[in-house]
This record gives structure tokens, C-alpha cells and sequence, in this order.
């Protein structure tokens, strides 16, 4: 879809709101309320707190979804953009953290979830300092019946090419006890790409060269699963003990483009094969433990450990098109990564009628080993270590709330062949204030602040050759960058419509990013902290109820100016970007809409996009299934890619894939006995492993 499409549909979603504003201000409505006979999805009802938004689903929600990922389709939450058939949540083109009754989770758990167990959804778009500066934070707040079981599955598979997405899950409870076992697979195999490609490099001398990559064909691969198994202990209001043990192979993940490179010096044309990708898994171990104290006193202590046994790779191939089939590049980049990530945090938490501290602590610490076996079999050995402390205070006061803190933040990391490394202190402090003006009106501002540590990536000194004269080589120098965000947020409620209007300023003075230098004929890309990223987004997320009961239609819009600076440049960029979901539900069908315009992102001197989707789906719900069909981009061109800006080198790609997939889908969901849902954390200690990365164009 064009932009002058995407303008459209915002014109008419605002002539919508317009009119719907408009209709409640009549002093009653002129179509007579009646009683439907059928199930349908009613608008959730949302509670606006000084620190979240809070959607309650409603019954027929719940009874018209399988899973938790049907179920937050259904609440349609603006910000939001759920793609169940894709597996994603993300707000504004970033990513979400989704918790679990406050303890991070993972996007299979909240499948795993029943419907009939959540309680409420809590959407929290300016997270406290314990959620380790995330962006946005979806909470499930679960209910915990007695006994019983329950066996959850869905299959989704393409019509047209080998994609698909299976999933399973069981849960078993024995008096205070739960066991739970499940799955998932997501297969993609030999789905058709290719690349458009176009790039000038300017030498030191002033000289220049340019090479257009005509493209040939290509494919895609991104096959892996995930097996879990989990123990829970819960005794209501005083004590919660939960272990869970879990592997997740990545059995293909591999990008392959085919090309022919015609060069501005006139030389012969050139046959490109570029290829990249990555296998190997990675075992989890998680132990979590809850305590309740007197006077509204919680202890809360978790430990994560994940492992990483793997291999990164890249193959980069010229051959002269001439019958001499000469082969200016033959380049073959082999990482074998042996990783371990440990994570131990505990929290303290009390809380009072109007009032609640918290005050935590975690480690995490990484050591990586990589080899490098197109060295040689060289061996380099990374040691990263973080510690985080900070403290919080919540105080409500009439119509304001008031919410500050502080983190400090500890980081150390070393390469031990080249005693090479970095430590730092960042402070990181927080605050916001609320008011509520009415329960229609209400104002926040909040400030907020976090850091991020440079990446195994950002500081391996081993070269990695990526073509004929490019090269890549981290810098060990770099230090941790620290972000800071101020937003101003205008919560607004009307008779069938819900919104926020906002206005976001963001500034990374430090930011860790790309930069290309010459280095004799080499053109080396290494990372530097730069001298500023700076950005502003005005956003608008509306939710409206078209039709009472039968049509929804929710919205993310935002518009972005950002300037970048680094060495030896000052780069700008806007852009228009956002979704708009509909939903219509009548007589146990539902059919759901949904566009995405993807943010473009400045970052050194690249603007890179994600994914522009659409998607349209079609289901019904019979008992205890779920039926449905849709179609992956039934318009529009899927396009994802990159624009490089630098002196050095100019380039553009676009990355096309054959995404028109139409698709079947089957959920089945059945419960015996009273369930008992699993033991959720509070917190959730951060064990994040590591991989190598493979160079490539």
C-alpha cells in the first residue's frame, strides 16, 4: 500500500472519531437498544490509573477467543499491533515486554494462557525503573482457580508455500501443585526473495564506484521450535515457588540472495551470491520464588540461566560473468559460539493504602567463547558483567499522583585474549506525575532514563570480511549509552471512543552506532559512541466503537523528526508511520483487517525500515474450535530494507519477499475440572544470551 492510500484510510478514520464525537453529544441516541441473541465481541471497558491503562475483557471476548494472543486481538488496545499470524506485539514499531502477573514472559506463555483465567490487561506505556528501561509494558493479570486441566492447540498453515506455525500446551494440577508441558514450531522453508540493491562508494581520493545489483532470485529459511516443561507451588497470599526447564532449536535460519553486479568502471558483470544465517539452540533453567509478609510486605527472588551452542555464517561469492568464470571474491565467514548467561534479582516491595516502595537489585553476568574457524580456529573469550540497583516511591494525592526514582547501573566487560575492555558507572533516574482532571480527562508527563550496553557484536575485535574491500571489526572502547525520554500523554474518553494524544521527545547524547572509515583500500565499518541521536514523535491512538456490538476499528499514527550526528556528519529524517485495525463480529464470525506503515529508524547513518503489512482474516467459533482462513499481504508490496548515507558509501536495498500467502487456521481449547494457572513471577531476572553475528552485505 502507497502513502497516498494510508492518508486515505486516516481520513476516514478521523471523519469517523469526528462523527462519533459528535453523536455523544446528543442528548439521547436515536437507535433503540436491543437485545442480540448471538455472540458477539463487546468493547472492553478501560480504567485510566495515574500509572497504566486497564482493559477488562468482556464476556463474549473471552467466550470468542482460544488463546491469550485471540484474546488481546479482541481488546483491539490502539497502541497495540497484535499480528496473530505472525506471532508479534509490538507499539509504535518497537517491541513490547509482555509480563505475566508482573513477570516477563515470553510470546508462547501468553498463547498458553486460557481466556477465562484473565482477570484484566494492564497496559503500561511509561514503565517504572524496575522493567529495566523497556518501552512499553503489557501486563496479564491471571486469575488461579483449584484443580483441574486444560490442553490448548493451534495449527496455522499456508496454502501456497511451506509456512506455518504450530503450537501445544497442557496443564495438569494436583492441590497446591501444577505441571506443564507444551511446544511450538514455526516452519519457513524456501519462501522465494530477492534484493534490490544499489550502491556508490566514494574513495578517499575523490574517485568513485558504483554497483547495481540486478536481482536473479533468492530464498528464505527461519524453521525453529521451543519444548517447555514447568513446576508450580502455590499457596494463596503467602507463598509462590516455580521452576521451568525449556530448549529452543533454531534448526534454519538462513537468508540467500542471487544477483548480477554491474559495475560504473566498465569492468565485466559480475554473478553475486550473499548468503547468511544461523543454527544452533539454546536450554533455559528459570527458579522463581514469592513471599508474603505482615503488614503488605513482598520478598521476591528469580534466577535465569540460558546457554547458547550455535554457529554463525556467511558466504559471499563473485564470479566473473565471462566465459573465464574468474572469481574475484570467495568469502566464507564460520563463528562457532559456546555462550552462558546468568541472571539472580530479588525486589522488596511494600505497600500502603495510598502509597508503595520498591527497591531491587540484580547481576547478570555473560561469557561468551567464540571460534572463529576461517581464522584459523582462533579463539576469542568475552566476560561481560552488569549490576543494577534502584529504589522507587508511588505516592496518590487527591487528583495527582506522583511516582520517582533512581537506578544506578554498574557495567564491565573484557576480551581476555587482548586484555582489551570498558567499566562504568550511569546513574538512571525517573519520574512522572498524573492528574486527572475528570474520569474522561486525565494528563501525564513522564521523564524517563536507561542505558545500553555495547553488544558481543559492537566489540569483537576479530575482522569479519563482508565482500571484495568492505570489512567489519568492533570497537573493545566503547561505553555504555545512556537514553533519556520525556512524554506528555492526553488520556481522553467518550461515549465510543476511547484515545490518547501525545507528544514524545527522546535524546541518546551517546548513542552506540555505525561508522565507515578507509583504511588503505579497505572500507571499515566499526562502532563509535556518537555525538547525539536526537528525536521527536507526535503520536495519536484512537479506539472507536463504529458499530455497538458488531464493528471496532482501533489506530496507532505517529510522525517522527530525528537528527543524528557522529564523526564527520549530521544527518535528519521524518516520516509518517503507524496501523489501523478493524473488527467485525456477528453471529459467532469475526472478520479482522490490519495495515501497518512501518517506522523508518535513523541510527549512525542508515535509516532502516521493518516491515509494511496486511493482513485480513476470517474465523468462526464452534463449542471448543476455532476455524479460520486469511491472507498474508493481500495488497500492497512487502518491503523491508535499508538507505546507507554515509560519504564513504551511498546505498539503498529493499528486501521483497512473496508474502501474498493465503492460509488456514484451527484452534481447539478444552478444560476439565477448575484450572489452576501457572505460578507467575513478579519480576524476572534478565539472562539474555548472546550470539555472533556473521558479516553480510
Amino acid at each position: 500500500m502507497n502513502a497516498k492510500i494510508f492518508i486515505k484510510i486516516l481520513v476516514v478514520l478521523i471523519a469517523i472519531i469526528t462523527t462519533t464525537a459528535a453523536a455523544a453529544q446528543e442528548s439521547m441516541d436515536t437507535i433503540a437498544a436491543q437485545e442480540l441473541n448471538e455472540v458477539v465481541v463487546q468493547a472492553p471497558k478501560v480504567i485510566r490509573k495515574a500509572d497504566m491503562d486497564v482493559y477488562y475483557p468482556s464476556q463474549s471476548a473471552v467466550e470468542n477467543s482460544r488463546n491469550g494472543m485471540q484474546l488481546l486481538n479482541n481488546l483491539m488496545i490502539p497502541s497495540l499491533t497484535v499480528t496473530e499470524a505472525l506471532g508479534q506485539i509490538k507499539a509504535g514499531g518497537q517491541s513490547v515486554q509482555v509480563r505475566i502477573n508482573g513477570r516477563e514472559a515470553t510470546i508462547d506463555q501468553v498463547k498458553a494462557l486460557l481466556p477465562e483465567t484473565i482477570k484484566r490487561v494492564e497496559w503500561i506505556d511509561n514503565p517504572g525503573l524496575r522493567y529495566h528501561g523497556a518501552s512499553y509494558v503489557l501486563n496479564f493479570i491471571i486469575a488461579n482457580p483449584t484443580l483441574g486441566g486444560s490442553l490448548q492447540a493451534e495449527g496455522r498453515q499456508a496454502l501456497n508455500t511451506a509456512w506455518g506455525d504450530y503450537f501445544v500446551d497442557s496443564k495438569f494440577n494436583n492441590g497446591r501443585s501444577q505441571f506443564e508441558v507444551g511446544g511450538m514450531f514455526k516452519l519457513t522453508n524456501n519462501v522465494k526473495t530477492y534484493r534490490d540493491y544499489h550502491e556508490t562508494f566514494t574513495y578517499p581520493d575523490g574517485t568513485s564506484l558504483t554497483r547495481t545489483e540486478t536481482p536473479i532470485g533468492g530464498q528464505v529459511d527461519n524453521t525453529f521450535g521451543r519444548l517447555w516443561g514447568s513446576y508450580s507451588y502455590i499457596k494463596p497470599d503467602t507463598t509462590i515457588f516455580y521452576a521451568e526447564v525449556s530448549a529452543a532449536p533454531t534448526f534454519s535460519d538462513n537468508m540467500t540472495y542471487n544477483g548480477l553486479l554491474s559495475l560504473s568502471d566498465g569492468t565485466d558483470d559480475i554473478i553475486l551470491t550473499d548468503s547468511h544465517g544461523n543454527n544452533g539452540t539454546v536450554p533455559k533453567f528459570s527458579a522463581y520464588f514469592e513471599q508474603h509478609f505482615r503488614g503488605k510486605q513482598t520478598l521476591v527472588v528469580d534466577f535465569n540461566s540460558s546457554f547458547y551452542f550455535g554457529k554463525s555464517y556467511s558466504d559471499y561469492i563473485e564470479q566473473s560473468s565471462n566465459v573465464s568464470g574468474n572469481y574475484p571474491s570467495d568469502i566464507h565467514t564460520m563463528i562457532k559460539d559456546r555462550n552462558q548467561a546468568y541472571a539472580i534479582e530479588a525486589n522488596y516491595i511494600k505497600s500502603w493504602r495510598r502509597s508503595k516502595f520498591t527497591a531491587g537489585a540484580s547481576y547478570t553476568a555473560n561469557r561468551n567463547r567464540s571460534v572463529y574457524e576461517n581464522l584459523g580456529g582462533e579463539v576469542f573469550h568475552q566476560r561481560q558483567d552488569k549490576v543494577y540497583l534502584f529504589a522507587e516511591y508511588f505516592q496518590r494525592l487527591n487528583k495527582f499522583t506522583f511516582t520517582a526514582g533512581l537506578g544506578a547501573q554498574y557495567t564491565d566487560f573484557l576480551f581476555k585474549e587482548t586484555k582489551q575492555g570498558n567499566q562504568s558507572w550511569n546513574l538512571r533516574p525517573q519520574a512522572s506525575l498524573s492528574y486527572r482532571l475528570n474520569q474522561s480527562n486525565q494528563f501525564r508527563l513522564s521523564f524517563q532514563s536507561w542505558q545500553s550496553a555495547p553488544s558481543l557484536a559492537q566489540t569483537n575485535v576479530a575482522p569479519q570480511q563482508i565482500d571484495g574491500f568492505q570489512w567489519r571489526i568492533g570497537n573493545p572502547n566503547l561505553k555504555t549509552s545512556t537514553s533519556y525520554m520525556l512524554t506528555f500523554r492526553y488520556n481522553f474518553s467518550l461515549p465510543r471512543v476511547e484515545g490518547t494524544f501525545g507528544v514524545r521527545a527522546f535524546t541518546s547524547p551517546n548513542a552506540i552506532t555505525p561508522y565507515l572509515y578507509w583504511e588503505t583500500n579497505r572500507l571499515i565499518t566499526s562502532y563509535e559512541n556518537s555525538n547525539g541521536l536526537q528525536n521527536l514523535t507526535f503520536f495519536l491512538s484512537p479506539q472507536v466503537e463504529v458499530i455497538p456490538d458488531w464493528l471496532m476499528a482501533s489506530a496507532h499514527l505517529q510522525y517522527r523528526v530525528e537528527r543524528m550526528k557522529g564523526t564527520s556528519y549530521k544527518l535528519y529524517n521524518h516520516n509518517w508511520s503507524g496501523n489501523v485495525s478493524l473488527m467485525l463480529s456477528h453471529w459467532g464470525f469475526q472478520l479482522i483487517g490490519q495495515y501497518v506503515r512501518a517506522q523508518h529508524d535513523l541510527c549512525g547513518e542508515k535509516i532502516s525500515w521493518g516491515e509494511n503489512l496486511s493482513i485480513v482474516q476470517l474465523s468462526y467459533n464452534w463449542r471448543n474450535w476455532q476455524f479460520g482462513a486469511g491472507v498474508i499481504m493481500p495488497f500492497g508490496k512487502y518491503d523491508q530494507g535499508s538507505r546507507m548515507l554515509s560519504k564513504w558509501n551511498t546505498n539503498e536495498q529493499h528486501m521483497r519477499l512473496d508474502m501474498r500467502m493465503p492460509y488456514v487456521s484451527v484452534s481447539y481449547n478444552i478444560q476439565w475440572g477448575r484450572q489452576k494457572c501457572g505460578a507467575d513471577k513478579i519480576i524476572n531476572a534478565d539472562a539474555t544470551i548472546e550470539k555472533s553475528t556473521a558479516g553480510g552485505r
